[in-house]
């Protein structure tokens, strides 16, 4: 197959899936296309049959606002053209699966007929879809794709209640490549900042309000009067600085240590002792994935998609959005050394699950299944 991946190139859930995704595609000898305004953060390997095209935008002094869906609309009409795509497949609903669907339109003008399939991540349904300037247009956007996933039922029932649907959604879950996360190095920052046998604590997420940083900082200062232990907080975003101060005034910036954003996040999760992952919004929530394929237990909040893939009591552990006092009496528990060990070993176990090598035919049988009926 030869297959266009539209989505952001940025270290959030959906421009990661999606470029793993892709990655995975071209090594099963599929011709797999990106086609997005700068290279996606995951693209670190090209092949014969993997390549990268650019959406430029140009701002002409008429527009208040650089014109991105009509570049990127133009953009699919081209590499469709000219590579002959058998496929789109749209990641985030919004502009992605809308520039799709009128470049598939402008496409069939030239009697070339290309099926889009759309992903939904989360925040395009959950937030950026009860914004009534944009709830129209996503509306229309899935009921319009040839074929809809999500990423859990969570979200899945979200779309539902939120827009009118007419189509069928298929639930395609979020996946880890272990590979990647079995060839991770030692831990740097364990031996750097836990010398004295302190606990490692791990926190990954995009810094908005929505990720309850806050909840984070809370829980991990009330564990530490009891334990000994480091936090590390990987990412980057609008709430960081607030949430800088807040530990300045709560703990120590030297037990809390900011890494910022990170390309091999799998060697900062190597080793480490607990996850917390406080939000209360989150679709699937693959960077609690990605720390169980690391062997790390979690403690998340119950939003979304989370009790999907976290097997209570055995992988981590849910706990009530905000409930800080629970979360930090579950966390004291998986630390407890006569306790750890089995914890860690059920967090990987579970992550198997949603190995790459499972949740991959999925998207291929699915792929085959839309173009089959496009046809």
């Amino acid at each position: 197959m030869k297959i266009g991946i539209v989505c952001y190139p940025t270290f959030g859930g959906s421009g990661v899936v999606a470029t793993e995704l892709g990655k995975a595609l071209s090594k099963k000898g599929n011709e797999v296309h990106f086609i997005t305004y700068s290279l996606p953060a995951r693209l670190n390997v090209f092949s014969d049959n993997l390549f990268y095209h650019e959406v430029s935008v140009k701002n002409y002094p008429l527009f208040h606002f650089p014109p991105y869906e009509t570049s990127l609309t133009s953009k699919l009409v081209e590499i469709v053209k000219f590579e002959k795509l058998d496929l789109l497949h749209v990641h985030y609903a919004i502009p992605h699966a809308s520039s799709a669907l009128l470049a598939k339109d402008i496409l069939l003008t030239m009697g070339i007929k290309i099926p889009v399939i759309t992903t939904l991540h989360g925040t395009d349904i959950t937030l950026i879809g009860s914004d009534p300037s944009c709830k129209p247009v996503i509306n229309y956007s899935i009921n319009n794709s040839d074929g809809v996933t999500s990423v859990s039922e969570s979200l899945k029932n979200d779309t539902i209640k939120l827009f009118d649907i007419k189509k069928d959604i298929k639930v395609i879950p979020n996946f880890i490549d272990h590979n990647i996360f079995n060839k991770s190095k030692k831990n740097i920052y364990r031996e750097r900042f836990c010398k004295n046998g302190e606990k490692l604590i791990i926190h990954t997420s995009n810094f908005r309000k929505v990720k309850r940083i806050q909840d984070v900082v809370n829980i991990f200062c009330k564990i530490k009067k009891t334990i000994p232990s480091k936090l590390i907080m990987i990412g980057d975003g609008p709430e960081r600085a607030n949430i800088e101060s807040l530990t300045r005034t709560l703990c120590s910036l030297k037990d809390v240590i900011f890494i910022g954003k990170v390309p091999d996040v799998e060697n900062v999760l190597s080793d480490a002792d607990l996850f917390l992952l406080t939000s209360e919004k989150e679709s699937f929530g693959l960077s609690a994935l990605e720390a169980m394929a690391s062997s790390v237990p979690v403690v998340s909040s119950d939003a979304g998609g989370l009790p999907e893939l976290i097997s209570n009591g055995k992988s981590g552990f849910i706990c009530k959005i905000g409930d800080v006092d629970d979360m930090v009496e579950k966390s004291l528990y998986i630390l407890n050394d006569d306790n750890l060990s089995n914890f860690k070993d059920e967090s990987f176990n579970r992550s198997k699950d949603f190995n790459i090598n499972i949740i991959l035919p999925r998207y291929i049988d699915y792929y085959d299944q839309i173009i089959n009926d496009a046809n």
